[in-house]
């Protein structure tokens, strides 16, 4: 059952990214953004509604319903799919692997989490082996590489500040409750700007792209929800972080597969120390072992 879920994570996360790209095609970001949630939002509804979980945060919370619905699904979201129209899937993916170590840094800052000697050599390494990545692929593509990068990045730490927050206020709240009315706002919220913005009529969208929303909303959205809650109950926030190592390599491996397009080769010999360096800052520090004295009595 563990390792089931947590392959069915790697691979959903690992997919989600050619999705995004395909998506994309035909169908502006906003609007497509918009028609993920809208698949996945009635569905997480009734997931919740059958498991009992309530749909609305606890009374005092409620105020952080649109917070969520805008800074952890509308914009983030629609940052990844905008930001996939610049740089390629494999690299977006391996920009979001970050997740974990952006949210150490966060913590760092906002509860002065103290790190260790280890993690310091880690993050250095992760961080010089991820600019080397971006560096040698921006030199590759020019200048808009630059614009698509922003955008991820930016989606990172949106979401690393939302996962903090869930943290410190939220952390009691059930994911389904986190998720569904949530990205419920953030489709109507997307769907408003992209009829704004983005005027586009039916013809112009691919049933390749209406698939790929639907996979995004359904399997990707609701699955991947699912999965990662029920491994969180079953494993350690280590190994259920593991995925972070995997996915990308995944996405990377799957759009070369697909479309014949790839990261450099220098920059694929940036991802072992990458996944190297992450591996090092997620995993738990070493406690050390209890010790049992034994008093001698008296003679």
């Amino acid at each position: 059952m563990k390792k089931t879920l947590f392959i069915s994570v790697c691979l959903i996360w690992g997919t989600t990214w050619l999705a995004m790209a395909i998506a994309g095609q035909s169908i502006p970001s906003l609007t497509a953004t918009a028609l993920r949630f809208m698949v996945m939002s009635p569905l997480l509804i009734l997931i919740a509604r059958k498991d009992n979980v309530p749909l609305l945060f606890p009374r005092g919370k409620r105020y952080y319903m649109p917070i969520v619905a805008l800074f952890y699904f509308a914009i983030p979201f629609w940052f990844m799919l905008e930001g996939e129209k610049y740089i390629s899937s494999g690299l977006a993916a391996i920009i979001f692997s970050y997740m974990p170590i952006a949210i150490m840094l966060l913590s760092y800052f906002i509860t002065k989490q103290h790190f260790s000697l280890r993690q310091i050599l880690a993050l250095l390494v992760t961080l010089l082996s991820l600019a080397s990545i971006i560096s040698i692929e921006s030199d590759i593509s020019g200048s808009n590489y630059l614009v698509g990068i922003v955008l991820l990045t930016s989606a990172v730490l949106l979401h690393a500040i939302i996962y903090i927050l869930k943290q410190h206020r939220l952390g009691h709240i059930h994911v389904l409750t986190f998720s569904a009315i949530p990205s419920g706002i953030a489709s109507l919220l997307l769907l408003i700007a992209g009829l704004v913005t983005e005027p586009l009529g039916l013809a112009d969208m691919q049933l390749s792209s209406l698939l790929a929303v639907l996979y995004l909303g359904s399997i990707a959205g609701v699955g991947g929800i699912v999965a990662y809650f029920r491994l969180n109950a079953l494993v350690s926030p280590f190994k259920a972080s593991l995925c972070f190592l995997i996915f990308p390599v995944i996405a990377v491996a799957l759009e070369a597969v697909v479309t014949g397009r790839s990261l450099s080769p220098y920059s694929l010999l940036f991802i072992l120390p990458l996944a190297g360096g992450i591996y090092q800052l997620i995993k738990p520090k070493r406690e050390a072992p209890k010790t049992i004295s034994v008093k001698q009595g008296a003679n």
